[in-house]
């Protein structure tokens, strides 16, 4: 099987001007020519080029992949290991990075005057604000985002704690309810939902049962509260949206 320059370049995301670089300066010559003398890629220049754009996204030099792929002792096996390693490391820092940004957000968002390792010590490795976060990705802009931008200010470290101690908990005795078996339309797992919406409804901002449903079909629907909610225990997610609906219908009723 062979492929034109054109496929390579549609399959890599790179430009044909690339590839015929790439075959000027002996980094990846084709395996082949048609008989019209057009380049033809075998399934073996496609691994090469895959190599290629690994380094390069980590950003190594030209000169320095093609000693890395033409060096004679290598074993495939070898470079994608070391790839895999470095790509693992890149990873772990960009999400070091983003944490950091996240915490500054937070701060910002909060209006709270936080010297750095204050705001670590607040925020940890959670979300202080995972309630306020869910209502201003969907009602930002509203009376209601509005108002827990209003409490949020008025807020101390202490306060922000205070608030964390509360979700922990809430988080603690939620997860082991799902673990022990409970079931959604249980009354403890009903009076957990209720105290969810309270928890939102004394901190941040009044939330009806109505909103509260929405709240609950957003845990399921975006799947980073779902991520969240499953990363406690797989499936609490779809549990509190179930716990949420029968403590709603338990009030209308």
């Amino acid at each position: 099987m062979s492929y034109s320059v054109g496929q390579v370049a549609g399959f890599a995301g790179v430009t044909v001007r690339t590839l015929h670089h790439y075959d000027a300066i002996g980094l990846l010559a084709p395996g082949g020519r048609s008989h019209a003398g057009h380049r033809r890629y075998s399934d073996a220049d496609l691994d090469r080029l895959q190599q290629i754009l690994f380094y390069r996204e980590l950003g190594f030099p030209l000169d320095e992949v093609a000693a890395l792929l033409d060096d004679p002792d290598a074993d495939p096996r070898a470079h994608l290991r070391r790839q895999h390693e470095l790509l693992t490391a890149r990873i772990e820092k960009l999400k070091k990075m983003a944490a950091a940004v996240e915490h500054a957000m937070e701060a910002r968002t909060m209006g709270i005057d936080l010297t750095p390792e204050e705001r670590f010590e607040v925020f940890g490795d959670k979300d202080p604000e995972q309630y306020a976060d869910e209502a201003e990705a969907r009602w930002g802009g509203t009376e209601a985002y509005a108002e827990s931008q209003r409490r949020a200010a008025s807020y101390t470290k202490e306060d922000w704690k205070r608030i964390q101690a509360e979700v922990d908990d809430w988080q603690e005795r939620y997860t082991a309810l799902v673990a022990a078996g409970g079931q959604p339309s249980g009354e403890a797992a009903m009076d957990l939902a209720e105290e969810h919406r309270r928890h939102v409804g004394t901190w941040y901002f009044e939330v009806p049962y109505e909103m509260h449903r929405c709240f609950a079909e957003m845990y399921v629907s975006d799947e980073r509260f779902k991520a969240y909610y499953d990363s406690m225990r797989p499936g609490l997610a779809e549990h509190l949206r179930e716990a949420i609906l029968a403590n709603a219908a338990r009030h209308a009723s």
